[in-house]
Formats: C-alpha cells, sequence, structure tokens
C-alpha cells in the first residue's frame, strides 16, 4: 500500500468521552464560524485526506507554499489551507489559545488550537495560486471576499460535518485503503471529476485501467460552481454508468468532500497528493485540469509535474490529451491517435449541453451514454418544472 504524503495518515476525528469532553469545553471559547468552502476542508483535515496537514496553515507553512509550492519542512504542497478572519476577529483571538469552530448554523463542530494570527495580502495570494487576481475568476473572487487575517494551528474535530449526506459514498482515506487492500488492489488510478462522466473520460478512465488493478472514481463533493451539476444528479450518473459500462471488480465510487478552487496546475498537484492519501498509486491528469475560462493553458496541469523530482510526489501521474469520439474512426480517440479533422469529432461544451437538455433534444450517444443522459433530462425537466411553480 502506497504511504500517505508525508508518510503518516493523520486522523483528527475524536469520538466518545473524549468528544463530549471536547464539545463541552468548545462551549466556553470564542467561535469561528465557518463558511461551507471552509467546512469542507475542516472535513478534509479531520479525516486525513490533506496529510500531512493537522490543521489550518500557520505563516510558515502559508508563505512557503505561496513561493514555493511546498510546505516548511521542504515537502511538496501547493495550494494554501488556511482560515480567514476579519481583523477585528483576529485581534480578538490574539490572546487566545483556542478557539471553537461552527458551521453556518452555529452548530460547533471542532476546537482549533490556536499556534499563529497573522496579516496576508489577499492578492498576491490570488496572483500566486490562480494567475489573476480578477473577479471572473471564481477562486479569486473568493480570495477577495475572506477576510485579511489568517487564524492557523491544529484542529480537533468531535462532530463530523457532512456526515448524513451521501454516508454510502463517504469513505476515508483509511476506508478506501482498506477496500483496496480486500479487492487486492496494488495499482489504483485516482479520477477527478466535478461533472458527469461523458464517453471522451470513459475511455480514459477505461485506458488506465489497461495497466493498473482498479479505479477510484472520485468526484468532488464540495463547493463548485453554482452553475454546475447538483452533486445528487451526478451521483445518479455515476451510479448508471457504473452499473452498466465497468468491471463491478474493478471500479470504487467514492466521494472527495474538498471543494473547488480552479487552480489550474497547482490544483493538479493538490488533488494527486489527495489521492495518494486515500491509497491511490496513480492519477490522471487530461486537458486543462481543475481549469476555468482561458486563465492557463491547456496542458499546464501536466507540465507542472516536471517541476518536482522524479518520486517526489509519491503517485505517478497518467497524462491524457484531449479526447472524443470520431466518426470517421467509429470511436474514441485523441489528437494522438487520429488524423481525421475536427468536423469529425463530437464535442459539446458545457454550454451546449445545457442547451440541448433546455430545448428538450437528446444528447447524442457519441458523446454520453443514453443512460446518463436519461438522469441528465429527468433532472433537467425537474429543474424546469420547479422554476416554473416558483414562478
Amino acid at each position: 500500500m502506497i504511504e500517505p504524503h508525508g508518510g503518516l495518515l493523520i486522523n483528527r476525528l475524536v469520538s466518545g468521552e473524549k468528544a463530549a469532553v471536547l464539545e463541552a469545553e468548545a462551549r466556553a471559547l470564542p467561535v469561528i464560524q465557518l463558511n461551507p468552502f471552509e467546512v469542507s476542508d475542516l472535513e478534509m483535515l479531520a479525516i486525513g485526506a490533506f496529510s500531512p496537514l493537522e490543521g489550518y496553515m500557520t505563516s510558515a507553512d502559508y508563505t512557503r507554499v505561496i513561493n514555493d509550492k511546498r510546505l516548511a519542512n521542504g515537502l511538496p504542497w501547493t495550494l494554501p489551507i488556511t482560515l480567514a478572519v476579519s481583523k477585528e476577529k483576529a485581534e480578538s483571538l490574539k490572546h487566545a489559545s483556542c478557539a471553537a469552530l461552527a458551521d453556518a448554523s452555529g452548530a460547533l463542530l471542532a476546537v482549533l488550537e490556536i499556534h499563529d494570527v497573522f496579516h496576508y495580502d489577499r492578492e498576491a495570494e490570488s496572483v500566486a495560486v490562480f494567475r489573476t487576481a480578477n473577479s471572473d475568476h471564481p477562486g479569486a473572487r473568493y480570495v477577495a471576499s475572506r477576510g485579511d487575517w489568517i487564524i492557523g494551528g491544529p484542529v480537533e474535530v468531535f462532530r463530523r460535518p457532512n456526515s448524513e449526506a451521501h454516508p454510502k459514498y463517504r469513505l476515508d482515506p483509511a476506508d478506501t485503503r482498506r477496500i483496496f487492500v480486500e479487492r487486492g488492489w496494488n495499482t489504483v488510478v485516482g479520477f477527478q471529476t466535478r461533472n458527469p462522466v461523458h464517453r471522451a473520460h470513459e475511455y480514459i478512465q477505461k485506458a488506465a485501467l489497461e495497466i493498473v488493478d482498479g479505479l477510484l472514481l472520485h468526484p468532488i463533493a464540495g463547493e463548485t460552481k453554482s452553475d454546475d451539476i447538483s452533486l445528487d444528479v451526478r451521483l445518479r450518473c455515476y451510479e448508471v454508468l457504473l452499473e452498466n459500462y465497468y468491471p463491478h471488480d474493478r471500479a470504487l465510487l467514492a466521494l472527495n468532500p474538498a471543494s473547488m478552487r480552479y487552480a489550474g496546475p497547482r490544483e493538479a498537484i493538490f488533488h494527486a497528493l489527495i489521492r495518494k492519501n486515500f491509497g491511490c498509486t496513480h492519477f490522471i491528469v487530461g486537458r486543462d485540469h481543475a481549469g476555468v475560462g482561458n486563465y492557463y493553458g491547456p496542458y499546464d496541469a501536466q507540465k507542472i509535474f516536471s517541476e518536482f523530482e522524479v518520486g517526489e510526489l509519491g503517485i505517478t501521474p497518467l497524462f491524457f490529451e484531449h479526447t472524443f469520439y470520431c466518426r470517421k474512426c467509429a470511436g474514441m480517440a485523441s489528437e494522438k491517435t487520429c488524423g481525421h479533422g475536427k468536423e469529425s469529432r463530437v464535442m459539446l461544451s458545457g454550454t451546449q449541453v445545457r442547451n440541448v437538455l433546455r430545448e428538450g433534444g437528446q444528447l447524442p450517444p457519441e458523446f454520453t451514454r443514453p443512460e446518463v443522459a436519461a438522469v441528465l433530462h429527468q433532472a433537467f425537466n425537474q429543474q424546469q418544472l420547479q422554476q416554473g411553480a416558483a414562478c
């Protein structure tokens, strides 16, 4: 079994009597209320998906990550995991040793041991991480909306957030690692997605399955863009696809509780390290991984892997070109394997897919499997009916 990043799988969840004692202590502490994005980070910290992190970054780790794509100890890490607050909140916590963390409803979740309180430059962070501070970029827009002080330190979580949401697929790194061993998978490829899997995705997953023992289909369960398809609908799409087109003993569907950053190249490394913690030995990186708009080159997310020494990341990236259905080839292909022109290729953008669904048309089978298309049509029709009723 591949080692977690840093060599140790972190567990910041407490249970039983210890959890009850910690919750009682939390009631007497100053409270920091988390937004949904921060709650998803807390869950990732709790279950060890962000190993070796034990909590939100202090200034030493934060500064090194922004400048060098590494933690203070030199271990590769590309994205800041931080808890930002207002100046007023930071002032009130400067002399506190701990704070309670609560969700948007006020429910207490965890205790943060405060090791650091520091000011940071939001615009500089966005330029370093996203290559832009433009508010059109969803990641940069989110960073700009946060406070400009950071509270750093380890966390202990006594109430796991989102524990009742899709429990069947909410598998922790310890769970997926156990399942891989039970199934005899020595090599596992992880696939990151925030969309339903269409034929091009299926093609590269199955190409990867030719060289490894198993596939971890690992969709994002945290915050995504407002126009993205809901997690409930996406899960049903994954279910019908796996039921009908994959070998049942060679694929596992599980949720990645993280939120999307849309950080392109840096997020590709980040996603790979997360899947390493879940037990994957390989990770698929396709065209414009974790991209948005035109902020990154189509294959920048693959090129960034060359910035690290061979073996330093501890997980093997599998790079794929943009794939499509070619009518002349009568099958899936990429520019590496197909010499026909674009007029022979079946490719649809997200906007085109939404337009087809809105107009009641049928998504072509060359683009998506009929069972997946049926789920999307049903979901879109229900959404249209609900919107109509609301009007």
